[in-house]
């Protein structure tokens, strides 16, 4: 599945998705858990967001799904699904990477951290398609493997959201 590339049309149509099922569920939210939701969005891309991401190609080699995400999404905001996860827009990866570099992972191209969880536990998307998870929040420690491309990446986030309705 690593082989397989995203698909742009692929992920317009989960934006749809995931759009539907954080409706029902920001509508439910309060009544379930008695407090009131955060800000959890899908926000597509825009000409700022694609000029961002054209910045960070110039910045660094990006992997060619990461293009592609983010010409289609500028970031995704969960902080109410599960523990929270947050897939960063490009402008904040260019940041990140100035002050971080990329992650190093054993047997792969260096990696671009683009999400995080609630926890502080970093995403990273390596050469190959990968993605990794850090053990902590750190950029240094350990990264384990946590989807074989991005396709699965956001289906476990759709998982994660439906799984709460």
């Amino acid at each position: 599945m690593a082989d397989e590339r995203l698909d742009a049309e692929w992920l317009r149509g989960w934006c749809e998705q995931a759009d539907g099922a954080l409706t029902k569920l920001m509508a439910s939210f309060q009544a379930r858990f008695g407090f009131e939701p955060g800000s959890n969005v899908v926000v597509l891309a825009s000409e700022e967001s694609q000029q961002a991401t054209d910045a960070l190609v110039e910045l660094t080699p990006v992997p060619s799904d990461l293009t592609t995400m983010y010409w289609v999404i500028d970031e995704v905001s969960l902080p109410d699904v599960e523990n929270g996860y947050f897939v960063h827009p490009a402008s904040l990866v260019a940041d990140h990477f100035r002050e971080y570099g990329a992650v190093q992972i054993d047997g792969e191209e260096p990696a671009l951290v683009f999400a995080s969880d609630g926890g502080g536990h970093l995403f990273a998307l390596a050469g190959s398609g990968r993605i990794w998870r850090s053990t902590t929040g750190s950029w240094l420690d350990q990264f384990d493997l946590a989807a074989a491309g991005l396709r699965e990446f956001f289906e476990g986030l759709y998982r994660q959201i439906s799984g709460q309705l």
